[in-house]
């Protein structure tokens, strides 16, 4: 069986790891109080984040999960050029990680991107979470 692809997500305010392969931040708004040397990214992609008025929508509730899935992966689908970036960076033996700022580990636009990208069939994934339980932002 050949090498898989590895797609993790990991919070702005973790610390940057090797194992973290190629990192991309996936939100639209840059993370309070994060400089741009300690995040580590390849590149901030804007544009695979939910709109505005979706992420206003959804604001972390987790009730609404399905129905921000849906209406995100909707958007998504409207814009396949956005995605580029990672698909060419996902590749076998590799890790990419999806990096987000939201306090939610569990209910975001990086776990629903990675979910996305898993159906589309980009690759399968492994999973980093984090050990706190997840909050509202």
């Amino acid at each position: 069986m050949g090498q898989k692809i590895a797609i993790d997500t990991k919070r702005a305010y973790e610390a940057a790891s090797k194992s973290d392969g190629r990192r991309f931040l996936v939100d639209h708004l840059w993370p309070r109080g994060v400089k741009k040397e300690q995040l580590h990214v390849e590149e901030w992609l804007k544009d695979v984040a939910p709109s505005d008025a979706l992420r206003k929508w959804f604001n972390h509730d987790p009730e609404k999960w399905d129905e921000f899935q849906r209406r995100y992966f909707a958007e998504l689908n409207k814009k396949p050029e956005a995605l580029t970036p990672l698909e060419e960076s996902a590749k076998p033996g590799k890790t990419i990680t999806l990096v987000y700022g939201a306090r939610d580990t569990e209910h975001n636009n990086a776990v629903a991107l990675r979910s996305y990208l898993l159906k589309k069939g980009v690759s399968r994934h492994s999973t980093k979470r984090n050990s706190k339980s997840s909050t509202k932002r």
